[in-house]
């Protein structure tokens, strides 16, 4: 209901959701999967720039080695646009830091565009580095923007709609990638060129909506643009609860500077809050998503789809994140994100197990790949239903203001440290464990589940500062457990020895 009321109460947030969306976690998921695609034209302009250059043909070795630089240089970009994310989103404001970064998407577009008609792989590696740059930014600043323009009773969907526009460039990518529409070796510049549309209709529209309210006023005393802000956002209504929660937190923060990443690692008042980002990030990397998509064309062979058809059979699988996260955004209101998190990474594990079976038995059994394909299907409805949506607003529903910059940057140089560590050995553990591979990740899905279950309160309808004493307040009875059960222990021990 919190959703459909939102349509009619606050459609400028809608419009924000949108408008952000597009430009922001967009980019990141479109150049996720965007390069398979047309892999073989860009391995064929490498090839011949080097033969009119140098008159020399690439050794397989050598094109492997530049293939994996193309990939990789994306997450270099991204982990140097998330490092200095937070300090231009403090510097500069939400809204304006978006804006500019659009001029990087668009140049990279234009690299793009030229790249084959210039004979220029070089383009494209400068290209996908400056992509990065505004992938990192976007992931960053765009989360953080639309987790403090939502109103406390409708922050956790407007969180999973950060984590939706991912799940919708993924598919994007995918679906704009068909032969049908721009995967050919004509109109595959176009393809690596779709990102500056997206980023041209931001920088268009983006002017038309407020800064962040929370913004305004934490972090620039600014009291009546945050007023301002909230009435065109959330409706020309009294929000004299919201605003007065943003007062007792300006006054609880009053005299703090914003802090920075080495500052915060070392703040023992939140250190339980930054253990639930670092926990929560490394598992979303860690948790097999990409070994289960990898393994999905195996799947999609053993189970007789023709090989020219698996391509398509591949855009269900990003079909059903895309529904699943849209789906999420209609339950977390009702349901909570420790609940999706604990449900979402234990249903997982189960799944993760049960696949690693599968995939054994794939070749003694006709129907054992039907098995596997419905597995896999199972797991990307947990990951998007839980992990997926929750995880990626989580630091600024838990943090203060003063700490929310830092600890986007710590959380996204996680998740962008993640992918490129993942890109690079995931294929080795794969070679040498095959299934097995599926028993590391369900590991860490174990693990963090029950780690947000026993440590992390629930965020719902929760303040910073509610979220903070509830840290405080559990692991504080936590301690004092603990050293209550040492005490009776020396007692103990001395009683013994007597």
């Amino acid at each position: 209901m919190s959703f459909f009321s939102m349509q009619s109460e606050s459609p400028r947030l809608i419009a924000a959701m949108l408008v952000t969306g597009i430009g922001g976690t967009f980019q990141y998921g479109f150049h996720i999967s965007v390069l398979n695609s047309p892999s073989s034209f860009i391995k064929e302009l490498v090839n011949s720039t080097c033969l009119q250059r140098y008159g020399y043909s690439l050794e397989p070795w050598e094109m492997t080695i530049i293939w994996s630089f193309i990939h990789s240089i994306f997450c270099i970009g991204g982990l140097l646009g998330s490092l200095c994310a937070g300090w231009l989103a403090l510097a500069y404001g939400r809204k304006r830091c978006l804006l500019l970064n659009n001029v990087v998407a668009i140049i990279s577009a234009v690299l793009m565009l030229l790249s084959k008609t210039a004979m220029s792989f070089e383009m494209i590696l400068v290209g996908r580095l400056l992509y990065g740059i505004n992938a990192g930014v976007s992931l960053t600043v765009h989360t953080m923007y639309m987790v403090e323009c939502a109103p406390k009773r409708l922050r956790g969907l407007v969180g999973v709609s950060v984590a939706s526009f991912v799940s919708m460039g993924k598919f994007c990518g995918q679906l704009m990638g068909l032969r049908e529409l721009l995967g050919t070796e004509e109109r595959w510049p176009w393809l690596l060129a779709f990102n500056g549309l997206t980023g041209l209709i931001q920088l268009l529209s983006l002017p038309f909506l407020p800064e962040s309210p929370r913004y305004l006023l934490l972090d620039r005393g600014d009291r009546q643009g945050c007023e301002r802000a909230i009435n065109q956002l959330w409706g020309k209504k009294s929000h004299d609860s919201e605003i007065n929660d943003m007062l007792k937190e300006h006054a609880a923060i009053r005299g703090v500077r914003s802090c920075s990443v080495v500052e915060l690692f070392l703040k023992r008042e939140e250190r339980w809050q930054l253990l639930t980002v670092l926990v929560t990030f490394v598992t979303l990397q860690l948790c097999g998503i990409n070994a289960v998509y990898l393994y999905s064309l195996d799947v999609f062979h053993a189970a007789g789809i023709p090989a020219e058809q698996v391509r398509y059979a591949a855009l269900g699988t990003g079909l059903c994140e895309v529904t699943t996260s849209l789906a999420c955004i209609m339950m977390i209101e009702s349901t909570g994100k420790r609940v999706l998190f604990f449900r979402g990474y234990m249903g997982m594990a189960t799944i993760l197990g049960l696949l690693t079976i599968t995939l054994n038995l794939q070749g003694q059994f006709f129907w054992m790949p039907y098995c596997s394909m419905v597995l896999i299907f199972l797991f990307i409805f947990f990951f998007s239903s839980g992990p997926a949506g929750v995880t990626a607003s989580l630091p600024g529903d838990i943090f203060m203001q003063s700490s929310k910059p830092a600890a986007f940057t710590i959380a996204c140089c996680l998740n962008w440290t993640g992918l490129f560590l993942i890109g690079m050995v995931f294929p080795l553990i794969v070679k040498h464990m095959g299934p097995y591979s599926f028993l590391i990740f369900l590991g860490f899905c174990f693990c963090c589940g029950l780690f947000v279950w026993l440590n992390v309160p629930e965020t719902k309808n929760r303040t910073a500062l509610e979220i903070t004493e509830e840290f405080r307040k559990m692991h504080t009875k936590a301690l004092k457990q603990d050293e209550k059960q040492g005490h009776d222990k020396i007692q103990m021990v001395k009683c013994t020895h007597l």
